[in-house]
């Protein structure tokens, strides 16, 4: 008797003690498409038997890490029995120097996918909607879908966010606006002049998350719009140290915004990220000029002697402002069967039809080895399925175009 009203209280009608979905899982999530990251080496070794495998699909840093930051990291390694601090005070510090900005407008998290939950947590609920583009950081999308926001996807526009149609997009019920500059997977990059223009626009009571990953490579083009420079209450600045400063292992990121917005997301942060060896190591990276304009030299040369062989091949890419190129192939058919005949041969790199370029596929810089080692097998493929799918190797209205863009940069 007990057993039956306790039945009758704890499930819905018709729902039996024994069946086996007892966990009703939320909708969000049971339709939630998790994130898929690029293929790791250590997999691909063991599916193919390949000794020799380069991976140019995640924008990693092809230098490693800072010097600096491993000497860091060996210092502290009698300290991993203590709990970090929670407000990072030294890390902290450092980018605030950095940055020449104040402490209390920086938070520090587990890279910037740990940013973008908080950032959804903090300043959104579920009735709330969110603007973005299609064709941006996976990452957003992951997380938008996970918390069960509604978003509106912007189309691309020459493979770069439409400024003009997500300042359209904006109603009352908008909450976020997601931009990526220059934006992961295209390279492409949104100029001063339009992003303020679209400022004009954007209601001070919606935020602005400005994901700045690849500003270190395009920071140095006069009209780029260093996110820093804007002092807005409805903006926040998102940087990570896993790209240039080679920290990817680690999980670093930062948010820089005003304190009100600050103070916010510690309330929703964990409380001991990042962890202790990647405070420590990330405060020496920072501290690492050396190496980072070894990195940017390095990518310079490396992007350089890709975008001859894409041109000389006849390969469709997007001009970039990052540490990457999306080649565009023919179709999805010929993305899939060329992804698999370079993951055959030991080169791994990232199709991005999962971020909705269907026929996309990136690569990121390498080490002057692995570059070549990269473009010797992407010219043995592209050929070959070029004779497959009688795919003509001439140039389109839209690689005259990228020409034309790459000079005048």
């Amino acid at each position: 008797m007990l057993e039956k009203q306790w039945q009758e209280t704890m499930f819905a009608p018709g729902l039996k003690i024994n069946d086996k979905k007892m966990i009703q899982i939320p909708e969000a999530i049971r339709i939630l498409i998790p994130y898929k990251a690029g293929k790791p080496i250590e997999e691909l070794a063991r599916e193919k038997g390949i000794t020799k495998i380069v991976k140019l699909a995640s924008n990693e840093n092809p230098l490693g890490p800072s010097p600096k930051a491993i000497e860091a990291i060996k210092q502290n390694l009698g300290e991993l029995h203590r709990y970090t601090d929670p407000a990072a005070y030294g890390l902290v510090q450092a980018i605030a120097n950095k940055i020449k900005k104040r402490p209390e407008q920086i938070v520090t998290c587990a890279g910037s996918d740990s940013l973008l939950q908080y950032i959804i947590t903090a300043f959104s609920s579920e009735k709330d909607e969110i603007v973005t583009s299609e064709g941006t950081f996976i990452g957003w999308y992951v997380n938008a879908n996970k918390y069960g926001r509604k978003s509106h996807y912007i189309p691309l526009k020459d493979y770069g966010f439409n400024l003009d149609e997500i300042a359209s997009a904006i109603n009352y019920r908008t909450k976020i606006i997601y931009l990526a500059n220059p934006n992961n997977p295209t390279g492409s990059m949104f100029t001063k002049s339009e992003f303020e223009q679209f400022l004009k626009y954007v209601p001070d009571n919606v935020l602005i998350i400005l994901d700045e990953a690849y500003t270190i490579y395009a920071e140095s083009n006069p009209n780029y719009p260093n996110g820093l420079d804007y002092h807005l209450e409805n903006l926040i600045v998102l940087r990570t140290l896993s790209k240039a400063y080679g920290l990817a292992g680690l999980r670093v990121g930062f948010a820089v915004a005003q304190e009100y917005l600050i103070k916010e997301l510690y309330k929703v942060k964990l409380p001991f990220e990042p962890n202790y060896l990647a405070q420590a190591a990330a405060i020496a990276a920072m501290d690492d000029d050396e190496f980072l304009q070894k990195t940017i030299k390095q990518n310079e040369y490396s992007l350089g002697i890709m975008k001859k062989k894409f041109d000389e091949l006849g390969i469709e890419y997007v001009p970039t402002y990052a540490n990457f190129y999306l080649m565009l192939m023919p179709s999805e058919e010929f993305m899939i069967e060329f992804n698999q005949e370079c993951l055959n041969r030991g080169l791994i790199l990232r199709p991005v039809n999962s971020f909705g370029i269907n026929n996309g596929i990136r690569i990121n810089s390498g080490t002057n080895e692995e570059t070549n080692f990269a473009l010797g097998i992407i010219e043995q493929v592209f050929t070959s399925l070029q004779k497959k799918y009688k795919v003509k190797s001439k140039l389109t209205l839209f690689n005259k175009k990228k020409q034309t863009f790459n000079k005048v940069r």
